[in-house]
Parts: structure tokens; C-alpha cells; sequence
């Protein structure tokens, strides 16, 4: 008999951090904890703004589940920061941004990084690394 394999929670989701090893450690819980089928990972904010960019422009030719549902984002990055990001997340269309939410995934212990955070409507938690399985179903 042919048992069938877990269904994940998602379709596709991003991560965001500068840190390799972050990245291939929290791809591969993602997929073990079957959160999400895919994961595109992303060591700057640039290219994770220009890949978003380009969703935006094929959103109404694309399926669906091709967006990502959630972006796991750190605060702390070279050139553009994790702030950063979001303040030009916050620029596209009203259409793509309610398809997405953002998990703030960060070492930050600052209180006022919780607080700045808050301010931003797409921001659904502030999370400190590391991910885990709890986190992840929490959401």
C-alpha cells in the first residue's frame, strides 16, 4: 500500500538573511517540518526586492501559489537592511502585499526593533532566531 506524503502548509515562502548557514539551516526545517514545498532564499534584500518586482509585473499570468506566502526577514543586513526592505515592500501594489506576510526572523534583542517593527502592516511576528518547529507551526 502507497502511503501518501505529508501535504505542506504552504506552497512557497521567502527567507531573507545575509548569513549562508542561517539560510541552509532554516530552508532545510522549513521542508522538514513541511511549512512550505518551496523556498526561495535570498542573502540581500536587493535581490529579494527585485525578485518580488518581477512577481508584481506576472502576478495575473502566474499560478498563485508562486507567490510566496510569508518572507522570513533579518533586520540586520549589509547596504539595505531589513527596515529597509520594508519600507520599499510597502511601495507595490495593495494587491501583492495582502498576498504576503512577513516574519521578522532576527538575533536582535532590541526592544525598540519589536517596537519599529509593529509599525508595519505586513509585519505578522517578530521572531529571534533560531527558527523552530513551534515557531513555524505558530504561524
Amino acid at each position: 500500500m502507497k502511503t501518501k506524503a505529508p501535504v505542506c502548509k504552504y506552497t512557497s515562502i521567502m527567507l531573507i538573511d545575509d548569513n549562508d548557514i542561517d539560510n541552509f539551516i532554516n530552508e532545510r526545517l522549513v521542508k522538514a517540518y513541511y511549512f512550505s514545498k518551496n523556498v526561495y532564499v535570498h542573502t540581500s534584500t536587493r535581490s529579494a526586492l527585485e525578485f518580488l518586482k518581477n512577481i508584481e509585473v506576472t502576478m495575473h499570468d502566474m499560478p498563485a501559489e508562486l507567490i510566496p506566502s510569508h518572507i522570513m526577514l533579518d533586520i540586520n543586513m549589509p547596504i539595505l537592511d531589513g527596515f529597509h526592505f520594508l519600507d520599499e515592500f510597502e511601495k507595490f501594489s495593495p494587491e501583492l502585499i495582502q498576498k504576503i506576510k512577513i516574519v521578522m526572523l532576527t538575533t536582535s534583542l532590541n526592544p525598540l526593533d519589536v517596537e519599529r517593527s509593529g509599525k508595519y502592516k505586513s509585519v505578522v511576528k517578530f521572531i529571534h532566531k533560531p527558527l523552530t518547529e513551534e515557531e513555524l507551526s505558530g504561524l
